[in-house]
């Protein structure tokens, strides 16, 4: 590849001065340079692709008409006053003072489908794309609009291929991404991460020369999906035909107008969560970058009532990631692979039983995931976050049957010798080699381990604790006491509660019972905190009080507290329950409230992490064992939920090593020294 075409990134970039001349925001930049430099795309190729076809058919003037009919059924694209009269927009740009027209009946010229793509046509309800009528408005306004087109003009792209055109605007949009935040993450995947995606692709399908599908579900502006076609063709030498959707307008246009230059690829306008333009189809090949940490909130309604069945659970609202992940798993072919970038939240976020969990314990148990890859820190341009790579495998070797390899390469890369935005390291070919071997030989190696799927499956066993006392007794079962007097001493003052019926009430002072009940019995009830403060309830000549320091409940017979309070019955850990409950009226009795006290266990309830075996019998052999093992208080079994996480940092955590206390000292003494003899110094 003629490394000259690298020479326009600076040209191009230059437009931006005009820009911020104008006070035009620097984010908004990519707004005003993605319709020109698609502009040069298109008639580039154009004039490129016309010289061809011209040798080709024989074009003469004398059959004019039939060779524009025959270039307009290659499906390039076309523009009439391009070809016919041979206008091309460095030939408008030469006369300032026809500029306006001109360049009027310039955009105009284009087909209907790239002028729609360009967004030339001012239609109110129609989506308007790259918006070059809107953009130029804004530029014209400005002042500035020959200016930026006339600078535009001097990229003369012609002379290069589709391959070569790809790698100066992936260069683009690269700085696109850099200074566009709201996009990170979603319009820029770096070179080096796109040949480690070829590679483990080009390392898991065979050179048979049969047809290839390759899709892309969040295709953005299409630079990994025809990056990773383009580094295939070097590989393979089976035919490939790409698919694509995206969401953003401009960056759809941009990848639209680029697949139309390639020889078999389809690329679609779309919500892939909830449009389902290829929802008949699967792939042999499927590689994204999805959005992450983007909420869904806006499809929420479509996503729940999907069809499709691809949704086998639903994730947070805030993050969308799994979606896509499941989405692509759904159409990935019986025979295909996927190779996915997810950020750390996919590997562990969600507790067992939750929509996470749920959606990676699916993938395992259908054996669907053959390795994960950290990728280093600092390697996108929008973020300095540890990135995953995920290996969608739908039909793993034998040997390879639910195992799944983790891969640490963290530390594989190189730094840049000038940062771009916040990618500050990239992988060498080397480090990409390393990797590929790894996954290769699929083995124990200091930077990757062979799990069984298992490992990463655990028990949340859900148990009800019976909290006992000091002494290890507990309330077994409720006991009904029948009160005469509650009595409750605390910061407030002293509540008690004597009446523990109410039927009949001053029907002067109150509407109804109801009514009496709030304003007499209530606010007492409410008051009363077993715990916290003193309380007394007496019952059948009894005296039951809470010790919190013992966390027991204390009965005396025959005597209040204070009077012979060692003599009390440790009864063991409980609560004491202050109730009311209304009765209705009958034909016999008026409606009533009845206070009523029990004592009851203390239950609480607890979650226990076990380890998981897909051996049922050891798998309740193993979390009976962990109880006897870790519970010492009665427990009852409630659900168990079988969850799945996968946590890089304890498996390759490195501990720091730890200086010596010899050499802790030394240095100790070494400062003391240093410090007398800068006093000393000071001193003179």
């Amino acid at each position: 590849m003629p490394i000259s075409i690298l020479q326009y990134e600076s040209d191009i970039w230059s437009s931006a001065d005009s820009l911020r001349s104008a006070g035009l925001k620097q984010s908004d930049f990519p707004k005003y340079m993605m319709p020109f430099f698609a502009l040069r795309m298109v008639e580039s190729r154009l004039i490129r692709e016309h010289k061809r076809l011209s040798e080709e058919f024989g074009k003469t003037e004398h059959n004019t008409d039939d060779y524009i009919e025959y270039f307009l059924t290659a499906g390039l694209g076309y523009n009439d006053y391009v070809i016919r009269n041979n206008k091309t927009l460095s030939d408008i740009c030469a006369n300032d003072k026809t500029f306006e027209s001109d360049f009027k009946t310039y955009l105009g010229a284009f087909d209907e489908e790239t002028r729609h793509l360009l967004g030339v046509d001012k239609g109110n309800d129609e989506e308007k794309y790259l918006d070059i009528s809107g953009v130029c408005g804004i530029l014209r306004a400005k002042k500035i609009l020959f200016s930026i087109v006339q600078g535009w003009s001097k990229i003369d792209l012609e002379p290069f291929d589709n391959s070569e055109i790809t790698t100066l605007e992936e260069h683009i949009k690269r700085k696109w991404a850099d200074i566009s935040a709201e996009t990170a993450g979603e319009q820029y995947t770096p070179d080096d991460i796109i040949a480690l995606i070829s590679d483990i692709v080009a390392s898991k399908i065979q050179d048979n020369q049969e047809f290839l599908t390759l899709y892309d579900p969040t295709s953005g502006g299409g630079n990994l999906i025809f990056g990773v076609e383009d580094k295939l063709a070097t590989k393979t030498s089976r035919p490939i035909k790409t698919h694509g959707m995206d969401w953003n307008s401009s960056l759809y246009a941009l990848a639209k107008i680029e697949s139309r230059f390639r020889i078999d690829s389809d690329i679609k306008y779309g919500n892939t969560l909830t449009d389902t333009a290829f929802i008949d189809k699967s792939f042999d090949v499927i590689v994204a970058n999805p959005p992450y940490g983007v909420d869904w909130k806006d499809y929420r309604k479509a996503i729940e009532t999907d069809k499709t069945g691809r949704f086998v659970a639903l994730p947070a609202i805030s993050d969308g990631q799994l979606l896509f992940d499941q989405h692509i798993v759904y159409h990935l072919d019986n025979d295909g692979i996927a190779v996915v970038v997810n950020n750390g939240s996919s590997l562990f976020s969600g507790d067992a039983g939750s929509g996470e969990s749920t959606i990676r314990k699916y993938f395992f148990d259908k054996d669907w995931v053959e390795a994960i890859i950290q990728m280093p820190t600092d390697e996108f341009f929008n973020t300095g976050i540890y990135t995953y790579l995920w290996v969608f495998n739908k039909n793993k070797p034998t040997e390879r049957k639910d195992k799944i390899i983790l891969i640490d390469g963290s530390n594989k890369y190189i730094p840049l010798k000038k940062s771009k935005g916040k990618k500050r390291r990239e992988m060498s070919e080397s480090n990409r080699a390393d990797i590929i071997q790894a996954l290769s030989d699929f083995q124990d190696n200091d930077f990757s381990r062979v799990f069984d799927k298992w490992y990463f499956y655990y028990n949340k066993q859900t148990i009800m604790l019976t909290n006992v006392d000091s002494e290890g007794k507990f309330i077994e079962e409720k006991i009904k006491l029948k009160p005469t007097k509650i009595t409750q001493t605390g910061e407030e003052g002293t509540f008690e509660l004597k009446t523990f019926e109410l039927s009949n009430f001053d029907k002067t002072k109150y509407n109804d019972i109801f009514e009496c009940y709030e304003a007499t019995m209530a606010p007492a009830i409410n008051a009363f905190d077993y715990k916290e403060n003193e309380l007394v309830v007496e019952a059948e000549g009894k005296f039951y009080t809470y010790n919190k320091d013992e966390e027991t409940i204390l009965v005396q017979t025959g005597y209040a507290p204070g009077q012979n309070d060692n003599k009390a019955k440790r009864m063991g850990c409980g609560k004491i329950q202050i109730k009311s409950t209304y009765k209705k009226a009958t034909k016999t009795a008026e409606a009533k409230y009845i206070i009523t006290v029990e004592l009851v266990p203390d239950l609480q309830k607890d979650y226990e992490i076990i380890a998981y075996s897909p051996n049922e019998e050891e798998n309740r052999a193993n979390i009976a064992a962990f109880m006897t093992k870790y519970v010492t208080r009665p427990f009852e079994y409630l659900d168990n939920t079988v969850g799945v996480e996968i946590n890089f940092n304890k498996i390759f955590y490195q501990p720091e090593k730890l200086e010596r206390i010899e050499d802790i000292l030394a240095d100790l003494k070494q400062l003391e020294a240093d410090l007398a003899t800068l006093e000393n110094a000071l001193a003179l």
